[in-house]
This record gives structure tokens, C-alpha cells and sequence, in this order.
């Protein structure tokens, strides 16, 4: 990392490939909107030879963000993986969207990777979101390194935001987080500001000048030296202090003088191990150079310091029936376990799923079995069968590059496997397995729609369907109560892609409509009703009377209904048409067209006629009794509550407790979670937080999450409930 010479990049144009999980590695890039991803990716590539010019293809597509929403939308929406080969090595470069509406394609990518390369903003910073991204890579012990980008920005400070991710992400050791290379900064210009040119390597203690366009490497002069010595210094000591060598400390403390070699190969196995996060920098190539600033650094990075797939521990596997399986991380020649960690479609190739395999060699032609993960609640098919392998690719931008096969450790894109979705589960069709899933955010925002025209309404069901294949953070909902077609999103955001996806890819055409809550209705006094249906028009007439008692019941018991009809006064073989038409009514509503519950209904007494009664009057009599006995009694709209749960950080907990009041909400309890977190517990009417994950991101800059779960229908306030009505059409 400095004092390596230059590596042979891969030629443009050719399917990146490897036969052995020693040469994968696997990174992801994970960042706020906005800080330079993509852009990076790009010059990564422009620097390892894999295209020709910044950013470009041969097709002159894009490597990354190449489909035609992200281009319309000027932003990422969806994992993307760019191969290139540094020094021998391939490196699987997973560019992943930074709005939060898109979690679940970054999460998607966590799982496919082996380290993850934070980019910061140096106009930006550090937002919330992203600290929750490195907590959660911590937490399972992730390695992680640093790249600060937008140097050239005129209030630009490298030094300063270095300071700023040691404060957000060392909170445990801020000597863990520490600079490799020194920004070198060439003459001021007109405006005062001095760009970046090239970099000054703390350990190799040499120039890497970039203002050619190609990294060209120097001595620096006498005079630079002082002012790279105290960086310089704490760096060494953070390695050392990392180091597995315990002499080594006392030797350096002792005025040795240590080899550079040996503090790269000790940054190297701290880096790997997650417990040294260097910090970077890096710019895109300008038009016409050969490379970006600080990418030759990063690549050699990524190959010497990131961990090889034989690092990454085994995720959790099991036998279809959930025994317990061990297997050995990342033997080729072991069973195949591989995993679908995005699933897309292409309008020539059909579904092409990106996978990542865990165990043994993927082969095009070869039957496998598909296990899935049970998301039946999201609108996917458990899935339990075996598919043919069709042929394997490399994905670069638009293009799909052949390769012969993917062993233990690598990323590969799978052609035309039919039934699998993201998620799950690739594995001999003789001896099926299951990985554990990785966690996925719940959607919590409704979008509730309908088709267009009659055309789409005879596409609708299969696009829907395809479209939740494509994204498991995405729900389908076929509402019984409401009789509405429901999508639960993200976010804003993420609905708009959802249904510019069904507009373009499937042509489907839909419309937003308001998404309406379950409501209940029910009586809050005792009431009595007559029902009588007597009707004469020449030959058989239609003739019952039935006299009801209803009486509310608590939360959650339903209708039920009772026979206290004596002396025969309705014939036994009507009181079940009675009951019938009471509960047919309780359907449909007695106030404001919501289904009435939590009620009892007591048949008293009655009327028959020899000839005229029959099954259908008496359930007309029965309706009719309870409609009459709702206009004598108080009814009451009920209203779905939910137990809602937030985590948030403290400085917001204030507002959010505040807003939650405002909705109408209830807090029952608080407590701390970690460091500087607070989950905050209350109920919440669901009529208040249709919108609530939008409103919620918005109040606590990105640094909250909800979970939201029925907990019963209770009374809606009576001005509430006086609206509803009116909505409705009913007279209050």
C-alpha cells in the first residue's frame, strides 16, 4: 500500500474470471446519496483497464447505474456489480444505492460481500444513516475502510473530515481510524482554493502525483517530511497497537526503527480482521487520464488488505427441514451452496439473477434445487424445486460477458431461472439445503392502487407478481376488508420506481388511489329491533316478523348470535335464516358501511304464516331488525390501533415522542438501547401513520426505524367518526 509497484490491470472487454476463492475479492460501497459511489466505481475501473474511458463501456453505457430509471431518476435505485482484476486478483465492486428507500439493495449487497469501502462526502460529512450502516457491519464484524471523496470541493477539508469519521465511526479506539496517504495540493488558483494533485504515502513516505492523468511516483523533498511525521507517527503506533506481535511496541517505543514491510503486512491482517479502518482519498479521472487520484491506492487496498472469501464466515445452513448443517467456508469442491442476492429482468435475456456462492462450483447446464424462505407474507411462493442452470455470466453495465463457471467465493449472474427469487437458496438437487436469510426492512409505507383500463387490469396480477419476485422489501397485499390491491414501500421513492417499473418493463398502467384504513362498527348501548317482511302480491307472498335484542360485547368477540324464540313463535327451521340475515347485515354495516362487530345478537320472538314464510324472508326480517336497532342505539366506528415501536436516536427522542402525541398516540414506555439510543413503545391509531415512515425519516434526519404490529379496533373519537360518516353518505 504505497510502495508496491504498479499492478498490471485486466484488459478492457474481457469476462473477468476466477478459479480459485484466494484470487476473489468481494466489496461493497456503501455511502449517502450523493457521495460519490458510482462515480467511484467508475474510476475504479477506468484505473484496473476494464473500460476504455471514465465510466464507459464499449456499448457506451455506463458501468453502473446503466438502467434507464436510474438514468431518469439521476440516481442509483439497485445493487450493480462492476468485476475488474488488479494484480491478479478479481474484485467484485458492489455499487449500491445511498437513499434509504433502497435499504434493501445495500443489505443485499452486505450479504454478497466480504468488506465494505465506506465513501464520505468532504462537502457532506457523515449522515445518521450511514453510522447505522457501520454499527450494523461492527456488529458482525465486517472489515471496513474509508474513502473521502469530493476533494475538489472549495471548502474541501481532508484533514478535518478524517477527524470527523474517527469522532462517527471509532467511538470505541479513534486511533483505529486513521489516514494512509496525505492529500498533496498543487498551486491556488484564482479562487484561493488549491486542488488536490496527488497524495503522500505515510508509510512508503513517497509522492504519488496524479496531475498527468497517470500516478507517477517521487521522493518527496526534504521539507514535506516534518509535516507528514506526526501522521506518520500515530499512524505506525495504531498498526503496532493492532499488531499480533506483542514485542513489537516495546521495540518501536524503544527507538527501533520499524521496516515498512512489516507495518504493511500488520495493517494488512488488522484491516482484514475488522479492526483497523484506514481512511483514503479518492477523485475521479479527468477527461483523458488513465487514472483517478488515490484509485491505484484503493485497488491495492481492496487486494492486500480486504479478506478473501475464506475469511468471510459461513452464514447459518440447515436441511430443508431445519436440521443443522456444517459445512467448511468456501470449499470449492464441497456441496453447492449458493444464494440469489438480486433478481432482475432483462427484456432480451428474461430473469437474470445475481448470485453469490458460498460453497462448491456453480456450472451452467446442471440441475439445482431452489429452497425459499417463506415470504408468503410479502406476496412470495415458498419455493421447494429444481431449476436448470442456464448460462452464467459476468455483468458489466448493460453487457453480460460468458464464463464457464463461479467457484466458492465469487458473484455470478444466473440466466433464466424461472421460479427463483431473491433470497433463496441454490443447491444439489439430491442433497437441497437452506441458508439462513438475512434481514430484511419491513415496508411500512401503503401505496394502494388500481389499474388504468381493462387491459391492464388483465396484466395487473402478473407484473405485481413479478415485481415482488424482483424485490423482497417490497409486499403485496390483497386487502379482504377494503377490497383494495395495496404495495407496501420504503418510501416515497421507492413507490415511484415500483410503478415506473410496471408502467416500463411489464406495461401496466395504474393508478394511485387513497389507501383506506380497516374500520369496524359496533353499538355501544343495548337496542332492541323489529324486522318485518310481509309482502302480498297474488299467490305465495312473502311473510316474517322476528323481534332482536343486540348488546355490545368486548374487543374481539365477534358476532354471536342466540336462540331465545319460545313457543314456536319462529319455526326452528328459520331461526338459522335469521341468523343468517343478521350476520349478512353485519357484513355490509349498519352506520357507515365498516363490517359490525364484538356484538349479541337474541332472537326473542316472532311471527310465522303456514304458506307464506320461507328461508329467504326471514333472513330479509333479520336485517331489517338489526337496521332497526341500530337507528335506536349509538354506534361507534371502530378504529385499527397499532403497537408501534421506535429507535431512535437521543437527540431526537423529544420530537418523536412529541409528533407521536400529536397522532393521537399513547407512549407506554421508553428504554435505553446501547449508546445513544433510546426505543421508544406507544400505540398509535393506524389512520395517523399511513405516512409515517416518510414523516419519521424526515423528523429524525434517517436516524430512526419503526415496526408497527395490529394490536385491536377501539373507538374512534366522535369527530372523527362524525366525519368518516359524512364521507360515507350517512347522517350523523
Amino acid at each position: 500500500m504505497g510502495d508496491k509497484a504498479q499492478s498490471h490491470p485486466g484488459a478492457a472487454g474481457r469476462a473477468v474470471a476466477a478459479d480459485h476463492p484466494a484470487s476473489v475479492r468481494n466489496v461493497v460501497l456503501v455511502g449517502h446519496s450523493g457521495s460519490g459511489k458510482t462515480t467511484l466505481v467508475e474510476a475504479l475501473a477506468l484505473t484496473a483497464g476494464a473500460v476504455n474511458r471514465a465510466g464507459r463501456v464499449e456499448d457506451g453505457g455506463t458501468v453502473s447505474d446503466y438502467d434507464d430509471i436510474e438514468h431518469r431518476q439521476q440516481r442509483s435505485v439497485q445493487l450493480s456489480l462492476a468485476p475488474v482484476e488488479w494484480d491478479g486478483i478479481k474484485v467484485n465492486i458492489l455499487d449500491t444505492p445511498g437513499y434509504a428507500d433502497f435499504v434493501g439493495e445495500l443489505r443485499a449487497g452486505l450479504r454478497a460481500a466480504d468488506a465494505a469501502l465506506f465513501v464520505v462526502s468532504a462537502s457532506d460529512g457523515v449522515d445518521g444513516s450511514t453510522r447505522m450502516v457501520w454499527e450494523e457491519c461492527q456488529a458482525v464484524g465486517m472489515p471496513r475502510a474509508i474513502v473521502i471523496t469530493h476533494l475538489e470541493a472549495a471548502r474541501a477539508d481532508f484533514e478535518e473530515m478524517t477527524r470527523v469519521c474517527a469522532e462517527a465511526f471509532g467511538a470505541d479506539d479513534p486511533d483505529a481510524v486513521l489516514p494512509l496517504y496525505l492529500p498533496l495540493r498543487g498551486p491556488e488558483g484564482p479562487d484561493g482554493h488549491a486542488p488536490v494533485t496527488g497524495l503522500i504515502g505515510l508509510l512508503s513516505q513517497k509522492l504519488f502525483d496524479y496531475a498527468s492523468g497517470e500516478r507517477k511516483e517521487s521522493e518527496p523533498g526534504d521539507d514535506q517530511l516534518p509535516d507528514i511525521a506526526e501522521a506518520r507517527n500515530r499512524l505506525i503506533e495504531g498498526i503496532i497497537a493492532e499488531s499480533e506481535d506483542e514485542t513489537l511496541m516495546d521495540r518501536y517505543l524503544g527507538g527501533e526503527q520499524i521496516d515498512v514491510k512489516t507495518l504493511i503486512e500488520d495493517l494488512e491482517r488488522a484491516v482484514a480482521r475488522g479492526t483497523f479502518f484506514p481512511v483514503l482519498a479518492a477523485a475521479p479521472a479527468a477527461e483523458g487520464a488513465k487514472q483517478g487520484l488515490g484509485t491505484v491506492e484503493l485497488l491495492e487496498l481492496i487486494t492486500g488488505g480486504f479478506p478473501t472469501p475464506f475469511e468471510h464466515p459461513m452464514p447459518g445452513v440447515t436441511t430443508v427441514d431445519g436440521k443443522p448443517r456444517e459445512l467448511k467456508a468456501c470449499d470449492t469442491s464441497g456441496p453447492l451452496v449458493a444464494e440469489v442476492v438480486k433478481t432482475a429482468s432483462d427484456p432480451y435475456v428474461g430473469r437474470i439473477s445475481l448470485v453469490r456462492v458460498f460453497s462448491g462450483t456453480l456450472r451452467p447446464d446442471e440441475t439445482v434445487h431452489v429452497s425459499g424462505h417463506g415470504l408468503a407474507d410479502r406476496g412470495h411462493e415458498d419455493h421447494d424445486v429444481d431449476e436448470r442452470i442456464g448460462a452464467l455470466s459476468m455483468p458489466f453495465g448493460k453487457q453480460q460477458r460468458p464464463v464457464t463457471h463461479a467457484v466458492a467465493g465469487d458473484l455470478v449472474c444466473v440466466a433464466k431461472l424461472s421460479r427463483a427469487e431473491t433470497g433463496d437458496t441454490l443447491s444439489p438437487k439430491d442433497d437441497p439445503l437452506l441458508m439462513e436469510p438475512w434481514q430484511m426492512p419491513d415496508p411500512l409505507l401503503p401505496l394502494a392502487i388500481q389499474a388504468h383500463s381493462k387491459t391492464d387490469e388483465d396484466k395487473l396480477s402478473q407484473g405485481l407478481s413479478r415485481l415482488v419476485a424482483e424485490d423482497p422489501t417490497m409486499r403485496l397485499e390483497q386487502n379482504q376488508n377494503t377490497h383494495q390491491v395495496v404495495l407496501w414501500c420504503l418510501g416515497e421513492a421507492h413507490a415511484d420506481v415500483a410503478l415506473e417499473r410496471l408502467r416500463s418493463r411489464y406495461g401496466v398502467q395504474v393508478d394511485v388511489v387513497p389507501h383506506r384504513v380497516s374500520l369496524r362498527e359496533t353499538f355501544a348501548d343495548r337496542a332492541a329491533g323489529r324486522g318485518r317482511h310481509v309482502k302480498q302480491s297474488g299467490g305465495h307472498g312473502q311473510y316474517a316478523i322476528c323481534e332482536i335484542e343486540v348488546e355490545p360485547l368486548p374487543g374481539g368477540s365477534g358476532i354471536e348470535f342466540v336462540d331465545k324464540v319460545v313457543g314456536g313463535a319462529v319455526p326452528r327451521q328459520f331461526i338459522p335464516s335469521v341468523e343468517k340475515g343478521v350476520r349478512a347485515q353485519a357484513t355490509k354495516g349498519v352506520a357507515a358501511g365498516y363490517p359490525l362487530v364484538d356484538v349479541r345478537i337474541t332472537l326473542l320472538d316472532g311471527k310465522a304464516h303456514s304458506v307464506d314464510s320461507s328461508d329467504a324472508a326471514f333472513q330479509t326480517a333479520g336485517a331489517l331488525a338489526l337496521r332497526e336497532a341500530a337507528a335506536e342505539s349509538r354506534i361507534h366506528l371502530l378504529e385499527p390501533v397499532a403497537e408501534v415501536t421506535v429507535l431512535v436516536a437521543d437527540d431526537y427522542v423529544g420530537a418523536v415522542m412529541s409528533d407521536l402525541s400529536t397522532r393521537r398516540g399513547r407512549v407506554l414506555g421508553t428504554e435505553q438501547v446501547g449508546s445513544g439510543r433510546t426505543l421508544i413503545r406507544a400505540e398509535v391509531p393506524e389512520f395517523e401513520i399511513g405516512r409515517y415512515a416518510i414523516d419519521l425519516r424526515s423528523l429524525s434526519h434517517g436516524t430512526a426505524r419503526f415496526s408497527r404490529a395490529y394490536a385491536r379496533h377501539e373507538p374512534m373519537p366522535p369527530q372523527i367518526a362524525e366525519r368518516i360518516r359524512e364521507q360515507a353518505g350517512e347522517t350523523p
